[in-house]
C-alpha cells in the first residue's frame, strides 16, 4: 500500500497537506460564498474556458468572415453533422464543445475542468491504492483475512442505501429524490482515516480494518458510478478505444517505459476520452490503465514505510501526486459545496439519515453476520464496541458524496441537487460523533482491547 513519503516541506505546509486542509478550507469558502454573493459563485463556477456557443458570437467574429464559422453546420440535419465534419474533428467537437441533445454547445467549464478531468487524477490514485491492495500480501490478496471487514462494506452500502430507499418511499419522495441512493452509501477515505487515528492511535488494529473497508468501498464506489450513474446515453463502441489505451499501456510497460507521464499523457488522455464518448463518467477516465502501469508483484501491506524506496510507475505517480491531488481536492470543495444555506430539503435528511443511522447499522449487522453465520474473526484486540465506532466514524461521506450527488441528480432541479449536497455536507457532524462515541464506549487511543472477542 502506498505511503507518505516524509515530508521536505515546511512543517506547516506539511500539515495542510497531510490533514486533508485544501479540502476544508474550499468547502468553507464555497459555503461563504454561496451564501453571500451566489450569483458571482455561479458565474465563476460555471465560467466557460473553451468551447460553447457563447465563444461565437457575432461579435467575436473577424469582419471579414461575415458569419460565424460554425454556422454553416446548422443547415446540416444533428444527425449528419459528425459525418460533415469528420472522424476525429467529430471527436473534437463532442469533447470540447460538449454539445447536448438539442445541439446546443456548452464547452468546458470550470465546473467541468475540476470535477471530469483533474478528479480522473484522484480515481486513479483510489484505483491504485485499490490494485495495490489486490496484489500478495496485500490487504484484499487474502480472501480469509479480508472477508470480515468486506462483508462490513457491503452493510456499509447496502444500509444506507435500504434506509435513503425506505425513508423516501415514507415521505412520498421517490419520484424526486430516488436516483440519489447511492450518496450515503460512500465513505471519504481521507477523513475517516484522519478521525480514526485521532481516536485509535496509528497502530491500533481497527485502524487497518477501517482501511480494508474504505478501499473497498472505494471500490464499489467505482463500479456504482460507471453503471448506475453514466453521463449520457451508452455508446458501448468507444470501449474499443479504452481497450486500444490498454494495449498501449502495456506495450509502453514491455518496452520498460518507466516515466508514469507518457501513460498519463498518452493512453491515459485516450482512456479519459473513451470514457466520455462511450457516456461513462469521465471522472473515472483514468481507473482501467492503472493495473496496465508497472508495478510492484506484492505490496508490503499498510503501514509498511518500506513501500516509500520502491521506484515502479505506480507508485511514483501516487507519489508524485499525493500532493497536487490535495490541492485539486481544494478546489474541489470550492466548486461543488456551495450550497445556499436555506436550501435544506427531504434529500438533505435522507443522505444525513442513510449516512449516520444507515452506515453504522449495516456495517455492525453485516460483522455480526460474519461472525455468527460464516464463523469469520475480528482482528485481534478488536470488539464490536470497535466495530460500532468504525460504522460511525465511516459516515462521513464528505468528497465521495458530494460527488456522486452531483452525478445522481444531474440535470435535476437545483433545489433537489443542493438539498443532497447539504446532507453530504452535514454528514461531517459524523466526526465530533465519532469522539463522542469514543468516550461513550470507553476506546481509548491506541489500546486495543485486551478482552477480543473470538468467534463463536
Amino acid at each position: 500500500m502506498s505511503q507518505t513519503a516524509p515530508s521536505r516541506l515546511p512543517k506547516p505546509i506539511s500539515f495542510l497537506f497531510e490533514n486533508s486542509i485544501f479540502l476544508i478550507a474550499g468547502t468553507l469558502a464555497a459555503l461563504l460564498w454561496a451564501n453571500t454573493n451566489s450569483e458571482s459563485y455561479e458565474s465563476l463556477v460555471h465560467y466557460t474556458i473553451v468551447g460553447g456557443d457563447a465563444h461565437h458570437h457575432a461579435d467575436d467574429m473577424h469582419p471579414h468572415e461575415g458569419v460565424d464559422h460554425d454556422e454553416h453546420l446548422l443547415e446540416i440535419p444533428a444527425e449528419n453533422q459528425s459525418e460533415s465534419r469528420g472522424f476525429l474533428a467529430d471527436i473534437y467537437h463532442r469533447v470540447v464543445e460538449r454539445p447536448d441533445e438539442n445541439g446546443q454547445n456548452h464547452g468546458i467549464n470550470l465546473h467541468f475542468l475540476i470535477n471530469d478531468i483533474l478528479m480522473a487524477l484522484f480515481f486513479a490514485t483510489a484505483a491504485g491504492e485499490v490494485w495495490e491492495a489486490l496484489l500478495p500480501g496485500g490487504s484484499l490478496s487474502n480472501p480469509k483475512k479480508a472477508a470480515t471487514p468486506l462483508l462490513a462494506t457491503v452493510g456499509g452500502i447496502a444500509g444506507p442505501a435500504l434506509l435513503y430507499i425506505g425513508l423516501a418511499a415514507i415521505l412520498g419522495e421517490t419520484e424526486s429524490y430516488g436516483r440519489g441512493w447511492a450518496i450515503p452509501c460512500a465513505t471519504d477515505i481521507a477523513f475517516t482515516y484522519m478521525v480514526a487515528r485521532l481516536i485509535f492511535g496509528p497502530t491500533h488494529p481497527a485502524i487497518a480494518f477501517l482501511l480494508l473497508l474504505a478501499i473497498a468501498d472505494d471500490a464499489a464506489g467505482l463500479v456504482i458510478l460507471a453503471i448506475f450513474y453514466p453521463s449520457k446515453a451508452i455508446e458501448p463502441q468507444w470501449f474499443l478505444l479504452t481497450i486500444t489505451s490498454m494495449l498501449i499501456c502495456w506495450g509502453f510497460s514491455k518496452a520498460k517505459v518507466q516515466s508514469f507521464w507518457p501513460y498519463l499523457l498518452g493512453p491515459g488522455v485516450l482512456c479519459w476520452v473513451s470514457f466520455d464518448l462511450a457516456g461513462i463518467h469521465p471522472a473515472l477516465g483514468l481507473v482501467p490503465i492503472v493495473p496496465c502501469l508497472p508495478h510492484a508483484h506484492t505490496d508490503l501491506g499498510i503501514f509498511a514505510r518500506e513501500e516509500l524506496n520502491r521506484d515502479d510507475t505506480l507508485n511514483a505517480m501516487m507519489h508524485w501526486w499525493k500532493n497536487p491531488i490535495e490541492i485539486i481536492l481544494g478546489l474541489f470543495g470550492l466548486a461543488n459545496a456551495g450550497v445556499v444555506i436555506n436550501t435544506l430539503g427531504a434529500g438533505t435528511y435522507l443522505v444525513l439519515f442513510g449516512l449516520l443511522v444507515g452506515k453504522p447499522v449495516g456495517i455492525c449487522l453485516f460483522t455480526l453476520l460474519a461472525k455468527s453465520v460464516f464463523r469469520l474473526e475480528i482482528p485481534s484486540g478488536m470488539t464490536m464496541r470497535h466495530i460500532l465506532l468504525i460504522g460511525i466514524i465511516s459516515s462521513i461521506g464528505f468528497t465521495v458524496a458530494l460527488f456522486v450527488s452531483t452525478a445522481a441528480f444531474k440535470g435535476a432541479d437545483q433545489a433537489i441537487l443542493d438539498g443532497a449536497k447539504m446532507g453530504a455536507l452535514l454528514s461531517f457532524v459524523g466526526a465530533p460523533l465519532s469522539f463522542i462515541a469514543a468516550k461513550f464506549l470507553k476506546i481509548n487511543s491506541g489500546k486495543p482491547d485486551a478482552s477480543t472477542e473470538q468467534p463463536s
